[in-house]
């Protein structure tokens, strides 16, 4: 079977991207959780999918002034030791720095099951270049990303489930570690094993 990962943690059952959320995806049998990170005008990472917090961005909020749902990164891999961790480094270009303060926390921590993925093929290309032990993975959900594979170093791809095809998988799989997102039909899941997949991002964690 491929690591089954919760989506933002178990957001069927819980508030998605809290610490409590992610920990109760470790509860329900996830080998892991996928989770998104932004960053805070006092260069602060946090988890939270959106780029803004009450119509405000996240560069514009001070990390003390968030509300307690949300969690500083920090905190949650402390949290999540053991476990596999996907980061979603959210990311538009230019760069604000947040790719060399990403690199700097997770010195701290083991890497063995930690990755980070981004849309964003120029966070990826300076995340390699700022630290090439940190396993960094390709999200795309437009199948012209697949031309920019060779030119990103990158270790995983992370297609949307739809592009996927049993031919593309084991032709991926060749080069690349693979995970789909977000697949919420165990029937699906299953083919995904079937087809050598990786790792499945899912928002079932307590319903498999």
């Amino acid at each position: 079977m491929p690591l089954l990962l919760g989506h933002r943690g178990a957001p069927r059952l819980a508030r998605e991207n809290t610490l409590g959320s992610l920990l109760l995806a470790l509860e329900k049998g996830m080998d892991g959780v996928e989770l998104d990170v932004q960053m805070t005008r006092d260069k602060v990472l946090v988890v939270h999918h959106d780029f803004a917090l009450e119509d405000r961005p996240f560069s514009a909020w001070a990390s003390w002034e968030l509300p307690p749902h949300i969690p500083r990164l920090e905190e949650v891999l402390g949290a999540l030791e053991g476990a596999y961790v996907n980061i979603e480094l959210k990311s538009i270009p230019p760069s604000d720095g947040r790719e060399a303060v990403l690199v700097e926390l997770l010195s701290r921590f083991s890497l063995d099951r930690i990755w980070v993925s981004s849309f964003d093929p120029f966070a990826l290309l300076r995340l390699r270049r700022l630290n090439p032990r940190i396993s960094l993975g390709f999200l795309l959900e437009a199948k012209e990303g697949f031309d920019l594979l060779p030119c990103l170093g990158v270790d995983w791809v992370h297609p949307q489930a739809g592009l996927l095809t049993e031919e593309k998988a084991r032709a991926l799989k060749r080069t690349h570690k693979l995970a789909v997102w977000t697949v919420n039909d165990p029937v699906w899941i299953k083919q995904m094993a079937d087809w050598g997949v990786d790792a499945v991002i899912t928002d079932l964690a307590g319903f498999l």
